[in-house]
């Protein structure tokens, strides 16, 4: 059959001469059977022969036919019976797996081995949701793959790739991944679940994690994983949760902060002192006087567990981003943030106004149960 690759030219050059799609389409199924017969026998300029005639085939019937469903089911086919064989022709992979046509595209982004990392990055950033969830469910990604399927912010392909073991995902993916799970609870608890997610990233994911999440990540976690997860919740509650009932003394700390404010020496740098020292006390009341708040709505967002409402008065106050880093670290009785976290935090301190702050922190204000104003009654 290998001293007949003239006559299977010919026959390829006659069916695109007789201008008919229907012939094409014949002669693309009887070349795809005639290298699928022996596909692990011909050497490269054997494939290569293949390669061209078929793609000259495919190239013709997109052009004449694909909009007939019958050209459509050929192709898909093909793609099909193409897509796990090992040697198959290179060109035409690449030709079905960018085809609009999911159908036709699928089978060969979901398996074929021909693809290169820089096939699937193409096709991650040019074609459809998808095409991109059939790239996310193969066995076996790179981190340059998932990068470029997850800038396009599908929630559906982070969900395929955190269900996928065989994906790769950077600590740059994963940050895009967290930042959709904070409005998704099952995503979080996929991407918890993850044995590559580092540790770092899996405290943030509990920082920011309701408590159903949290007892929910528990109830899933592998028996490998299981003491990792549970350790990371307790280190969460030690590190940044507060009672809120319980009770704490600010006399000496309003005392200090006070004595400062009338020597002129309260500013921002005595609040960095204090919060690289994790004086949580002097710092909440620092921070009150700056942002002219009062120290019960501070403390209320020292407490939380998320960064955002912190940074308001932070903002409100007019500090740079490092102190507000600081006192973001202060919430810690050990520990510190992770640099995706603080980046994270930073994007957001950025994208707050002033002005936006002093209003939200107003609000808040009067929100609050009995405000107590500084220099007042005792909190």
């Amino acid at each position: 059959m290998l001293n007949d690759g003239q006559a299977i030219v010919d026959e390829v050059e006659a069916a695109i001469r007789a201008g008919s799609a229907d012939k094409c389409l014949a002669t693309a199924r009887r070349v795809t059977s005639l290298f699928l017969a022996s596909a692990g026998k011909f050497n490269s300029e054997q494939i290569e022969l293949f390669d061209n005639v078929l793609e000259r085939l495919v190239k013709t019937i997109e052009l004449r036919a694909l909009a007939d469903i019958s050209a459509r089911m050929a192709l898909t086919d093909i793609s099909e019976q193409l897509a796990p064989v090992a040697q198959a022709p290179p060109a035409i992979i690449r030709r079905l797996a960018s085809n609009d046509e999911i159908r036709i595209a699928r089978p060969i982004l979901q398996e074929s081995s021909r693809l290169s990392a820089d096939d699937l990055v193409e096709i991650a950033r040019t074609k459809s949701e998808q095409h991109l969830l059939a790239v996310a469910g193969r066995w076996w990604l790179k981190e340059v793959v998932t990068d470029a399927l997850l800038a396009r912010r599908f929630a559906s392909v982070s969900h395929r790739l955190v269900t996928n073991p065989g994906a790769k995902v950077s600590p740059g993916g994963f940050a895009v991944i967290l930042a959709q799970a904070e409005h998704d609870p099952v995503l979080a608890v996929e991407t918890g679940i993850r044995a590559d997610l580092p540790s770092e990233l899996r405290l943030q994911l509990l920082r920011r994690a309701t408590e159903e999440v949290r007892g929910r990540l528990l109830e899933r976690a592998p028996p490998y994983l299981f003491e990792e997860i549970r350790h990371a919740i307790a280190a969460v509650a030690a590190g940044v949760e507060r009672d809120m009932s319980q009770v704490r003394d600010f006399t000496a700390a309003k005392h200090h902060v006070a004595k400062l404010k009338d020597d002129g020496e309260l500013n921002e740098a005595s609040l960095l002192g204090f919060a690289r020292q994790r004086k949580y006390e002097e710092t909440i009341v620092a921070l009150a006087y700056l942002a002219q708040s009062n120290i019960e709505v501070i403390r209320s967002l020292m407490q939380s567990l998320r960064s955002e409402g912190l940074l308001v008065p932070c903002r409100a106050a007019g500090l740079s981003w490092d102190t507000a880093a600081a006192v973001m670290e202060c919430r810690y009785t050990t520990g510190s943030m992770g640099p995706v976290e603080l980046a994270h935090a930073k994007g957001q301190f950025t994208k707050l106004t002033r002005e936006n702050a002093d209003r939200l922190l107003r609000f808040w204000q009067v929100r609050a149960s009995q405000p107590a104003r500084l220099g007042g009654r005792t909190h």
